[in-house]
């Protein structure tokens, strides 16, 4: 068996999801390759190919697949998926947009949102939220898989690389066009894989006290901001700070939640946290439950006494 990883990248650095969904590939075949999509990306190759345990990084690079549309990335993936017996994406906002559209060119199922590989053809994926755990078994020639990848740690890199292969891009297929990117600029850790992260609730009151309360914290600890989505429909933090089931989905080292209750929702987006903070004034508030340290306090004057004592 076989299998080829979808890279996510952004034309100059290569993401880590992308090692963590070779992880799974390399649970699900013997022969693993790397797909690098895009223009002027040959930097992101180089980088693919120090990934250890690699066959091969494939690399597709042509004006139609410079931005990533997904009608474009499906038919490159489509004109190389019929070698592979598994096909992975990791379970991003890319993948989830690519791999649907390959699972119906290819006429198969998506296997969606993975967290762990029983066999090459079994899979476990979890369900209501994280209360449930399904067993799949795939019985498609090809499986086409978004990878939940906090379920898997990342490949190492720093091998001896791997070759290096020229494919052909594929034309534009005229379905979608570029119209413009915006990007925000921050200086702190991406939050799907940054190692801290420190995220407030609705507790926190306004968008001011958000951000006046939860700095300073994560300044001191050079963690990423996060925000429940009840923060986020407040308006006190924008879209992409969201923590779980419709938001992003982390595993960091450390995860501090300040006046966060711990809806379903959000506990299904970071319960796999390696040691999780809690800090909330009600003692029957849910994310107590899956909390390594509980603090029961008012956050407004806990919370700045932890930043005073770091």
């Amino acid at each position: 068996m076989n299998a080829l990883v979808i890279a996510e990248h952004d034309n100059h650095t290569l993401k880590l999801a992308t090692l963590n969904t070779v992880s799974a590939a390399r649970l699900c075949a013997n022969t693993v390759d790397v797909l690098v999509m895009g223009q002027g990306c040959e930097a992101v190759a180089q980088e693919a190919a120090q990934i250890q345990g690699l066959n091969q990084v494939l690399l597709a690079q042509g004006e139609s697949l410079a931005h990533g549309l997904a009608e474009n990335v499906a038919e490159q993936v489509l004109a190389l998926a019929r070698e592979y017996t598994h096909v992975l994406f990791a379970s991003s906002a890319q993948g989830k947009n690519v791999a649907p559209r390959l699972a119906a060119l290819l006429d198969v199922a998506q296997l969606s949102d993975i967290s762990h590989v029983v066999d090459p053809n079994t899979f476990e994926r979890s369900i209501y939220a994280g209360n449930a755990v399904s067993t799949v078994l795939a019985s498609d020639p090809i499986k086409v898989i978004t990878v939940r990848t906090t379920g898997f740690d990342a490949t190492p890199e720093g091998a001896g690389p791997c070759p290096i292969k020229a494919v052909q891009a594929v034309a534009d297929q005229g379905l979608s066009r570029f119209i413009r990117q915006e990007v925000a600029k921050s200086d702190r850790p991406e939050l799907a894989g940054a190692k801290i992260i420190v995220s407030g609730g609705r507790a926190m009151g306004s968008a001011e006290k958000f951000n006046d309360v939860l700095i300073p914290l994560a300044d001191k600890l050079g963690a990423a901001l996060g925000a429940s989505r009840a923060a986020v429909d407040a308006g006190y933090a924008p879209n992409d700070w969201q923590v779980g089931q419709t938001g992003k989905i982390v595993a960091p080292d450390l995860y501090v939640a300040v006046g966060i209750s711990g809806a379903i929702q959000h506990l299904a987006g970071m319960k796999d946290s390696k040691v999780i903070v809690a800090i909330n004034k009600d003692a029957e508030a849910p994310i107590f439950s899956v909390a390594d340290f509980s603090l029961e306090a008012d956050l407004f004057s806990a919370v700045p006494e932890l930043v005073a004592k770091l």
